[in-house]
């Protein structure tokens, strides 16, 4: 998610951040690290709540598929839609909407609604997901100086990580004294937000007025694509968990084993991406690409147990610094009042990944889905490699100036 120059150099601008601005980006990143949790606690916080509703602990995996279908089909429209209004306001708003959803799932479920309802809620929850996280990102943009970037970045994947580990626990733990408080809580929890969002200034850019509009450079849609190849890496680990614990001749519950490897491996990413605070060069991002895709199928092969959690673990391990450096470059690619809305299609590719290997999984069993994504990465790594030798330049790969990444 983040950029340099091609010389590995600092940024020119190396001002330090006042004080008021580092209890700004603390509160960004409690805001980052609690907008995730209702994302990572609902499929276990859906599964408790639809088992006694309707008998089967699977029509939680329902009300997820609504929520992620939602959030693909209104990113854009509701990106956009927000390049009208001060981009803090609009955020508390649409995660004000979220906690709505979430409340009226649990709501509906207590009196016992039909399914139908629950969907169409949950469908209303996920919907701004997407444009949410875009403004939540470009917000950051306003927070801290660009040589700092990187650092924060990085935080924010280590907690986004943590979130994702410790939620689900939670929730399980919750959902089993009581389901329906459990989606309350998750809903309240992810509202923070809206509350610890700091105030920041000129966070507002209007679209221009008069002429064609400004599309999109091609090289924003290399860099979602390798963003979608990247989710779909890290949910063929997570989505196969299970099926590769039986493959082994374990039992299924420990498929934690192969989750728990990329999750560490990612935690380690995330801390080293903060300590190092910078942005990697184009041969570094071919590195992290082949090293991902070495992983991939380290896994996909299926072989001694060791290797493929050492597999997972390098997975894991490059996802915060990939995702780093798409989210700068993309930053810089993004013309001014589209930034949020290439964030949340940032947000949308990774969601595009999961759903892909899901369905692969679901389909075609855990060989063929892990394979999938090993080829998705290889093709990403591919596209990259090619790209470089073209001798193209998307946004000098990195900072072109400080300037550039904060308007």
């Amino acid at each position: 998610m983040t950029q340099r120059n091609d010389t590995g150099a600092e940024p020119a601008v190396t001002a330090r951040v006042p004080a008021s601005g580092r209890s700004a980006l603390l509160r960004w990143l409690a805001s980052y690290g609690s907008f995730g949790v209702p994302q990572a606690a609902a499929p276990i916080a859906f599964a408790l709540l639809t088992l006694p509703l309707t008998g089967s602990a699977s029509h939680g995996a329902a009300l997820v598929a609504a929520m992620t279908t939602a959030q693909v089909l209104a990113a854009i429209p509701l990106s956009r839609l927000g390049v009208r209004f001060d981009a803090r306001s609009y955020l508390r708003a649409l995660v004000a909407v979220r906690t709505a959803g979430l409340v009226l799932v649990a709501v509906l479920a207590a009196a016992g609604a039909p399914f139908a309802l629950l969907m169409a809620a949950a469908a209303l929850a996920g919907a701004v997901n997407g444009a949410a996280h875009g403004y939540l990102r470009l917000l950051l943009n306003h927070i801290t100086t660009p040589d700092r970037m990187p650092r924060a970045l990085g935080i924010a994947a280590t907690l986004n990580e943590v979130t994702f580990a410790a939620a689900p626990v939670v929730a399980s733990v919750a959902g089993s004294l009581s389901p329906v408080w459990a989606v309350v809580g998750l809903a309240v929890t992810g509202m923070a937000p809206v509350f610890l969002v700091p105030v920041t200034a000129g966070a507002h850019v209007a679209a221009p007025e008069g002429g064609p509009p400004m599309r999109l450079p091609r090289l924003v849609h290399l860099w979602l694509f390798c963003a979608a190849a990247g989710s779909a890496a890290v949910a063929a680990v997570e989505v196969g968990a299970v099926s590769l614990a039986l493959r082994y001749g374990l039992e299924a519950g420990w498929g934690f084993l192969f989750a728990l490897s990329l999750c560490l491996g990612s935690i380690c990413g995330g801390l080293w991406v903060s300590v190092r605070n910078r942005m990697a060069s184009r041969p570094e991002v071919l590195v992290f690409l082949g090293s991902t895709t070495v992983g991939t199928c380290l896994v996909a092969a299926q072989g001694q147990l060791w290797v493929t959690l050492l597999g997972a673990a390098a997975v894991g391990f490059f996802l915060p610094p990939l995702g780093t450096y798409f989210s700068l470059v993309l930053d810089q690619l993004a013309p001014a009042h589209r930034r949020a809305e290439v964030f949340a299609l940032m947000r949308t590719a990774n969601a595009l990944g999961v759903i892909a290997v899901s369905g692969l999984l679901a389909i075609t069993g855990v060989t063929a889905a892990l394979s999938g994504s090993a080829l998705l990465m290889a093709v990403a790594t591919l596209l990259v490699a090619l790209t470089f030798v073209a001798g193209r330049r998307p946004g000098d790969w990195r900072h072109r100036s400080s300037a550039a990444v904060i308007d």
